[in-house]
């Protein structure tokens, strides 16, 4: 954990020599607190005992007064807080922090956010959209952990789990990344995942709790320009309009409209960043 004292020097960093770097493609203007482990390791921080390990809550990474006095002073020096919470425990803890520093300070657009948002009781759910707090969920996860997380959490906590529709339906956006190298890079596989439900190798038939999937629409936004809200960009990336950069990339299928098992095969054939060509596949030309 980083100390008050020697994070004063970060925090105090004028704005201008940690943003808009790049040519405006790099901006430090969050900042990541860990409040818990992983599902896998069983240090994830539980509200109650691990399913298949009793006695066993999790490994939390803070108190709730080290939580508030870290989100309070990140927010102060102006910063957007981004909290790794895998357990329930982990989620209803950063979302108590998150509201008593919301309310002190009266912030109004502050975009606080939960990296990976993983299991969530069913209670503390709605609170992300009336709180304006960000679940940023990585789609894959729940297509990898599939095979142990229900051990882990039994049958009535896994409801809250990896719970893309309930987030959204309650009335938040969900950023999707592939948080690499954890998981693969490849975006594809994100996408197909929240369509899906399925692994790539197509299990289980017909998708994991497959009334948490997304449409494609919904994916695709995650991707896009929900991830460009999520870090204050959305006025600049995150969908092609006149006046934005022209950051886009052009595939070999139609995303919309190809099978749903297809999504996983999309391969990129030419990647532009702010009108520049950065990639092209070999052989691919724009006058075949």
């Amino acid at each position: 954990m980083v100390s008050s004292d020697s994070a004063s020097e970060y925090y105090n960093q004028p704005v201008e020599e940690r943003t808009n770097l790049y040519n405006d493609r790099y901006n430090i203007s969050s900042l990541k607190l860990m409040a818990d482990g992983s599902l896998g390791a069983r240090s994830a921080w539980m509200l109650e005992d691990y399913s298949d390990q009793p006695g066993h809550t999790g490994d939390p990474r803070m108190t709730d007064e080290e939580a508030y006095t870290l989100v309070k002073e990140a927010a102060e020096a102006g910063f957007q807080v981004n909290t790794h919470c895998i357990g329930d425990a982990a989620n209803h803890q950063i979302l108590n922090a998150y509201e008593k520093v919301i309310n002190e300070l009266g912030l109004k657009d502050h975009r606080f956010a939960i990296e990976h948002s993983q299991v969530v009781a069913l209670e503390d759910i709605p609170r992300f959209a009336k709180l304006g707090v960000i679940p940023s969920m990585q789609f894959v996860h729940a297509t990898s952990d599939k095979n142990m997380a229900e051990d882990r959490v039994g049958p009535e906590r896994i409801k809250g789990a990896y719970a893309w529709r309930k987030m959204i339906d309650s009335g938040s956006i969900i950023p999707n990344g592939t948080d690499a190298p954890v998981e693969l890079v490849n975006p594809y596989h994100g996408l197909y995942a929240a369509i899906t439900r399925m692994d790539r190798d197509g299990e289980p038939a017909g998708g994991w709790y497959p009334d948490e999937c997304l449409t494609k629409e919904e994916a695709l936004r995650a991707y896009t320009i929900w991830g460009a809200y999520a870090q204050f960009e959305e006025n600049d990336i995150g969908s092609i309009e006149s006046g934005k950069h022209a950051d886009f990339v052009i595939i070999d299928r139609d995303y919309m409209n190809c099978p749903d098992n297809e999504l996983k095969d999309i391969n990129a054939q030419m990647t532009v960043i702010a009108g520049e060509v950065v990639y092209t596949a070999p052989g691919f030309s724009l006058n075949k």
